[in-house]
């Protein structure tokens, strides 16, 4: 007996059924094998946030492998033996996708995320160790997610800390360098003394953070997240909460991701940029227990600003278009724009450094998509040379008491070369290779500039430190993924050479 037409399409329905029913259930999976690490709503526990916004650098099929196998010196174990690779795809197509509608983690999720682990007068009055406390470098080490605190002359760790998944965008340091605050993709905050080498407080002030700025007295924290869009301010002291404050248009109808926070020590306060609303904000810190402690000034732009650049004085504020094509001068006194820069290639202001050249004050910006060193006269805001260079780098680093200035290459294929610019001349004088094949970055220098120590970015990584002189290699020193290390003397009496 023939088929009729309509028998055809229950049959093609019933034999379509087993298939529906086998796709894989990313939310039970999820639910059973992810939530109790990185929480029921995907918003980090244990393990990192699971969202868009905090995976934006881990492409989905490295998220994949990540799953499959595991992470290595980590909580993260591979799941290849439970999942199929059907199951696998379905679990990182929900992590990337969305929550809706967009979470919030305002003061009633902070203050309860809040912990303070030592009782301040319990804290020694004396370092528990013989080094010089301002020739020590906090070291992130990204591949386990560690922080070593390294002896500035002698080059021996003196402790390790685990830390939370994803420290980022630069430890801060107190007035006095003997605190140092730590910040996380996931928008944990930890203040560690570096005196008794132990962890004082934590808070979570935001899910995706992207920076943290302390205030020019050592008073107040800033913490500049992404999600939700907000400025939050911290006690230093304590990592308590004071105020969370919405980070929108003048009209409060458009909201805005804080692409970072900045101290401006002679400002008194923070600036802060903005990533999708055209205004750069001042915002000054006063006494506590004022009444308008915290005034805040917009001041308005052509188009929002990305990455910023201050001179010494912090008069002078240089910011980069969101498309890395250009950038313009800022006068942070009167708010009026000074000069356009011809800045191509993505500039990279927040990695620049300053100095004197020939009696005037110039300064230098690697491009993280061009293989180029801009340098420019910070008197008439012009484009003195553009030097060529081995590849699109992300760093230079210098130092008052060197001649030289030292950038990577590490967004190219010559990822594993270091260039060293004679800062006189304003020529390339040598290049070295610490390790062949692997990328090296971020070069920081000793307190008193006599040594430069190097990063290898990779899992068997290592400090390499240098005579900043001759450039010959002093010592090396292995480690996970060091990804920045920062000197306190250099940081709290903000060297030109380097961020802050």
């Amino acid at each position: 007996m023939p088929y009729t037409r309509s028998a055809l399409l229950l049959a093609a329905l019933l034999l379509a059924a087993p298939l529906r029913a086998a796709e894989p259930d990313a939310a039970s999976l999820y639910a059973t094998h992810c939530a109790s690490c990185h929480g029921v709503d995907r918003l980090g526990g244990l393990g990192p946030a699971l969202v868009p916004e905090n995976l934006g650098r881990l492409r989905p099929q490295a998220a994949a492998d990540v799953v499959a196998n595991g992470r290595p010196a980590t909580r993260m174990q591979g799941f290849a033996e439970n999942f199929s690779p059907t199951e696998i795809k379905a679990l990182v197509d929900l992590v990337y996708r969305p929550i809706l509608p967009t979470p919030t983690w305002g003061m009633p999720q902070i203050r309860a995320s809040h912990s303070v682990r030592v009782d301040p007068a319990l804290l020694p009055e004396k370092p528990v160790f013989a080094a010089d406390p301002l020739n020590l470098f906090v070291v992130v080490e990204s591949g386990d997610h560690h922080i070593t605190i390294l002896d500035g002359d002698r080059f021996e760790p003196l402790h390790r800390e685990p830390t939370h998944y994803a420290v980022h965008g630069g430890p801060k340091f107190s007035p006095d360098g003997r605190f140092v605050y730590l910040s996380s993709r996931d928008g944990w905050v930890t203040k560690f003394d570096l005196y008794s080498l132990r962890t004082i407080a934590e808070i979570r002030a935001g899910i995706n953070a992207r920076n943290i700025a302390l205030s020019p007295d050592g008073s107040v924290l800033a913490v500049a997240n992404y999600l939700p869009n907000t400025l939050v301010l911290l006690n230093a002291s304590d990592l308590s909460p004071i105020q969370v404050i919405a980070v929108t248009d003048r009209a409060g109808a458009v909201p805005s991701r804080v692409s970072a926070v900045y101290q401006a020590p002679p400002r008194h306060g923070f600036v802060a940029a903005l990533k999708d609303v055209p205004e750069v904000w001042e915002m000054s810190v006063g006494p506590a227990g004022a009444k308008n402690r915290f005034p805040l000034r917009r001041i308005a732009v052509a188009e929002p600003l990305e990455d910023f650049f201050f001179d010494p004085a912090y008069r002078h504020l240089v910011g980069s278009s969101r498309d890395g094509g250009r950038a313009v001068v800022l006068d942070l006194d009167t708010g009026q724009k000074v000069a356009p820069l011809d800045l191509p290639g993505m500039p990279h202001l927040g990695a620049g450094i300053s100095w004197e050249l020939d009696g005037r004050r110039v300064m230098a910006i690697p491009h993280l998509k061009e293989a180029a060193l801009s340098i420019v006269d910070m008197q008439s805001w012009k484009i003195l040379r553009r030097i060529a260079t081995a590849g699109p780098g992300f760093f230079i680093r210098g130092h008052e008491n060197s001649p030289y200035a030292w950038l990577d290459a590490s967004l190219s294929p010559a990822r594993d070369i270091l260039q060293i610019l004679d800062t006189r001349s304003l020529e390339i004088v040598r290049t070295l290779r610490p390790a062949p094949g692997k990328t090296v970055a971020h070069v920081e220098f000793s307190r008193d500039g006599r040594y430069a120590l190097a990063s290898i970015w990779e899992m068997d990584g290592a400090i390499v430190v240098y005579d900043a002189a001759s450039f010959t290699e002093v010592k090396r020193i292995p480690m996970s993924k060091p990804s920045g290390k920062y000197n306190v003397f250099n940081k709290i009496f903000l060297s030109a050479g380097t961020s802050h």
